[in-house]
């Protein structure tokens, strides 16, 4: 059916929606502008938090993290609110390669000021300068604390790390800080006394735990949290090379859970107070101590020395197989792994005359 319209009613209709129009437009012009608004807003707030800065973070960078590890690390201690915004004002900011090594930011900081930071590097962020060395025991690293750090002490060091006033997270009650210092180069302010300097190292190893999830790896494997960290302080003793610290990882499970004792050196060698380079008698290996694995049964008490982030991530994730025994068998450092003792006796042929062992 179709309508006529009169010319004035035509008029009408044509005025009538003229004149709405602008308001139209005006309203989905008013509706951008508090959408943009908004947006522009919130990224604002990712970009330049409101409010004072929070506390103090030491935090880790480890070589080979990319800026999308970097980014999601500081998402995760709380120093910003968005790691995929970082990564953005990273790009376009020009943000260039990022050092290894220790840094002192501030929660809820603006991007600006942590960019800055991490361009500076960590060599210029601070004073002192200390490298920790994979492997070694905590006596061992305050004598390294003496000696490269001006000012302060080893002794003084070991007080504060007996004392208790320094703690880690993974740490049991009653249990010494030994296996709780990330071995890296830190840098260290000139003010910073032996506390602080210990407590950058354990705040370093925590982080580190917490990114390879101690925890659920502990659940995963039947231990403790604690026990994995002394798996992977043995796997800093007993493995030569990295390739092969997931597999002695799960040659020492394996061996827990048949009942077996571990026979580790790396063990005796902590209860004698001997280095890691030293051989073990057969008289070493009578010795009476819970450290003794060729007499006590299962793990020992406590860590036998500094795990480093590869023995760490071995003991996190052993490798798969089924293997009970390893040696040395090649000049590489590389061992030869088996679940049959024959065959591990001809392995120990092989290192014997090769001088390996």
């Amino acid at each position: 059916m179709s309508v006529d319209l009169q010319p004035d009613q035509f008029q009408y209709e044509y005025e009538e929606h003229g004149r709405r129009w602008p308001f139209v437009l005006l309203a989905l012009v008013l509706t951008f502008l508090v959408v943009a608004g908004s947006s522009v807003l919130w990224l604002e707030h990712q970009i330049n938090p409101p409010g004072n800065a929070g506390p103090k973070v030491v935090v880790t960078v480890d070589k080979g993290m990319s800026t999308s590890d970097i980014a999601a690390l500081l998402q995760r201690e709380g120093i910003i609110s968005s790691a995929q915004i970082f990564k953005y004002y990273a790009k376009l900011t020009g943000l260039g390669s990022i050092e290894a090594g220790t840094y002192t930011l501030e929660k809820h900081s603006d991007l600006s000021k942590v960019s800055k930071t991490l361009e500076a590097g960590a060599a210029k962020a601070e004073d002192d300068k200390i490298t920790i060395p994979e492997g070694l025991t905590l006596a061992k690293i305050a004598q390294l604390v003496g000696d490269q750090l001006p000012g302060r002490s080893a002794d003084k060091f070991l007080e504060v790390a007996k004392s208790g006033t320094v703690r880690s997270q993974y740490q049991p009650p009653g249990a010494s800080l030994e296996g709780f210092i990330l071995p890296e180069t830190y840098f260290v302010a000139k003010t910073d006394d032996e506390t602080a300097v210990l407590k950058k190292m354990v705040d370093a190893f925590d982080q580190l735990a917490g990114q390879l999830d101690v925890s659920g790896a502990a659940a995963r494997n039947h231990v403790t949290p604690y026990q994995v960290i002394i798996v992977a302080s043995i796997v800093e003793r007993e493995a030569l090379i990295d390739a092969d610290r997931s597999k002695v990882a799960r040659v020492i499970y394996n061996r827990l859970d048949a009942k077996m004792q571990l026979q580790m050196d790396s063990t005796v060698l902590y209860a004698i107070g001997k280095d890691g380079k030293s051989n073990v008698t057969l008289d070493d290996r009578k010795i009476n101590s819970p450290y003794n694995t060729f007499i006590a049964p299962g793990l020992p008490p406590g860590p036998i020395s500094q795990p480093g982030r590869k023995s760490l991530e071995g003991a996190a994730a052993p490798a798969a197989g089924d293997w009970l025994y390893f040696v040395t068998t090649d000049t590489s450092g590389a061992s030869s792994f088996t679940a049959n003792y024959n065959q591990f006796l001809k392995d120990v042929a092989v290192c014997q005359s090769k001088g390996l062992c």
